[in-house]
């Protein structure tokens, strides 16, 4: 580790600071309907849309009409996805005359980005056209990141009103978010990563000569193996900015090439791999700012902040320190920090990030339920492999998606707030609200549903050699990393991936999708079901017994909370992965 590194990453981190609380006032504004800069150019493309679809914007929504109209929703853009791309082929904008998307993959891919996962199970520049990429995969980055801002908001609604039936409306909501927050970001964003020479346009794909001819190993259709000798390179390209933008702003994670933000069409400079970074983090860290204000608490919301703020330090000091080690394993290879070299673990990683921002970079974006990549988790030393697997099995609550971090967070502090009662032997109370038996049953369902789907879809890929072992390209604790990453990031709506696991199987398609459905709708309802219970509750004055929920005391027992609950549910299965595989390393073993 160095003071350069470190320097980069408390700048990142200052930077994220400095930004949240006025983009935190800024959304509880839009979806308090208080005046914005921005009303004067949205709020008649606002008046339109409902116009032209129906919608009553003055109508409220009790929380069960607020969660099947959200179902209706996704599960109609979900169907839509499945078909443009089963027919991608002979639709426009697509002069690679790309095929049609087999259907599992269809399915996978339409689950995947409705859900806000992202998980890619293919190349992106040999298997999506254009169109597929702008229409129906960007298309879901603006509204699946629109969905988890508006459910976070409903439960802020739930926890903020009294004796009220009803949350909001989905549609408004989800409308305000886009236009009022990603689509100005998002052009602003896009302009920004052009500058930095990131490629936007619609060209067909360049034929690059080879200076010198290159023999390659073939697999055919028929599963015989050729050897061809190339003598031209395909340069993929396309409208990679717009896309690159609300990839990253609404934490979405998917990349329009297979390498991700290592490619440097994707991510060229360390000015736009900053860029990424803060932007993954500025809404999330924003709406603890907006849950302080819509709530009438500020200092809660940033207690709330402080509770994601140290995860983030811990989980970015053991990823840095592990990734700046060296491999005992390479005893020939000088691994020290020199003029030369950088030091430490450079493999899977890009060399004008290096080791600091690749270990920042991997924490933020499984801090978050983004899944962008700089460089590749499988070939991180096991502890830090071990740290964008724990963010995620922690529930991603460090921060987490738009929206989707915050309601997930909000659920530990009823957790949290409950423990305390039962400390003081009093009925515990949050901001005013009796916490009862419905809503820690809620809560824990939340909880449970979660690890269930992992470690029982993972235990099941593990029982079945020709469906779950033989995608494998590791074994041992290596290999069962990769299987329980992928399930723990298609739970996690991530997306992310040990890249090892090759999941462009029937098998992987079809029960990552599941996992993915899952980690997404099974995970909202109980949530929504605490948000309607609270705001039909009354306030009740705070008494000597009442565990308050802005002080330093609360932020420790809320990371106490987050920490117990993952490390209880997950460590037995992490033992027999990452941290087997690092004791086995430091022994001089490996597989």
């Amino acid at each position: 580790m160095t003071a350069n590194g470190w320097f980069q990453i408390f700048f990142f981190f200052a930077l994220v600071l400095v930004c949240a609380k006025p983009m935190g006032v800024y959304m509880a504004r839009v979806f308090e309907r208080e005046r914005t800069w921005a009303d004067s150019i949205f709020r008649p493309i606002e008046r339109l849309l409902y116009r032209l679809t129906g919608i009553d914007e003055k109508h409220e929504m009790a929380w069960t009409e607020y969660a099947v109209v959200m179902l209706i929703f996704s599960v109609v853009s979900m169907l839509v996805t499945y078909a443009i791309e089963r027919l991608q082929n002979v639709l426009p904008l697509n002069p690679q005359h790309l095929a049609a998307v087999a259907p599992d993959l269809a399915l996978n891919t339409a689950a995947s980005f409705t859900t806000n996962t992202n998980w890619q199970s293919y190349v992106p520049e040999t298997t999506m056209s254009y169109l597929t990429q702008m229409l129906t995969l960007a298309y879901h980055n603006f509204f699946s990141a629109a969905v988890g801002m508006a459910l976070a908001v409903a439960l802020i609604r739930g926890i903020a009103r009294r004796e009220s039936k009803t949350l909001g409306n989905f549609w408004v909501d989800a409308t305000r978010a886009s236009l009022w927050i990603l689509l100005p970001g998002c052009l602003i964003y896009a302009l920004l990563l052009v500058s930095q020479g990131v490629v936007q346009n619609f060209r067909p794909y360049d034929q690059a000569k080879l200076v010198q001819s290159q023999a390659v190993t073939v697999t055919g259709t028929d599963g015989k193996v050729s050897t061809q000798v190339m003598t031209s390179q395909s340069i993929a390209q396309g409208p990679v900015a717009s896309q690159e933008a609300i990839k990253m702003l609404g934490t979405n994670g998917g990349g329009f090439f297979n390498t991700n933000s290592a490619h440097p069409f994707e991510n060229p400079t360390p000015l736009s791999n900053l860029m990424q970074m803060f932007s993954i983090f500025l809404i999330p860290a924003g709406l603890t700012v907006a849950l302080g204000r819509m709530t009438r608490s500020p200092r809660h919301g940033w207690a709330v902040f402080a509770a994601m703020a140290a995860l983030f330090f811990v989980g970015v000091f053991v990823a840095y320190y592990a990734e700046a080690q060296a491999n005992p394993l390479l005893h020939s290879v000088d691994q020290h920090v020199s003029a030369t070299q950088a030091g430490g673990n450079m493999e899977g990683k890009e060399v004008r990030f290096g080791i600091a921002n690749s270990a920042l970079f991997a924490t933020v974006t499984t801090d978050a339920s983004c899944g962008a990549v700089n460089g590749m988790h499988d070939s991180f030393m096991p502890l830090g492999g071990l740290v964008p697997m724990v963010n995620i099995m922690l529930g991603e609550v460090i921060f987490g998606g738009v929206g989707a971090g915050l309601y997930g967070m909000l659920i530990f502090v009823v957790l949290a707030v409950f423990i305390a009662g039962l400390m003081v032997g009093r009925t515990p109370e949050y901001l005013g609200k009796k916490i009862e038996s419905y809503d820690v049953k809620m809560a824990m369902l939340y909880v449970l549903i979660f690890p269930l789907s992992i470690l029982g879809l993972s235990a099941v890929a593990l029982m079945m050699p020709q469906l779950g072992l033989s995608s494998l390209t590791n074994s041992g604790p290596h290999g069962l990393s990769e299987i329980l990453y992928a399930y723990t990031s298609a739970t996690g709506n991530n997306g992310s991936a040990f890249a090892g696991l090759n999941a462009n199987t029937h098998w992987y398609n079809l029960s990552l999708a599941a996992a993915m459905l899952i980690g997404r709708f099974l995970m909202i309802v109980p949530m929504l079901a605490i948000a309607g219970n609270l705001a039909k509750k009354k306030l009740v004055p705070p008494s000597p017994g009442t565990f308050p929920v802005h002080t330093p005391l609360f932020t420790v027992l809320l990371v106490g909370v987050v920490l117990i609950v993952g490390a209880l549910t997950f460590f037995p299965v992490l033992s027999l992965g990452p941290i087997l595989e690092h004791l086995m390393m430091h022994a001089g073993k490996s597989f």
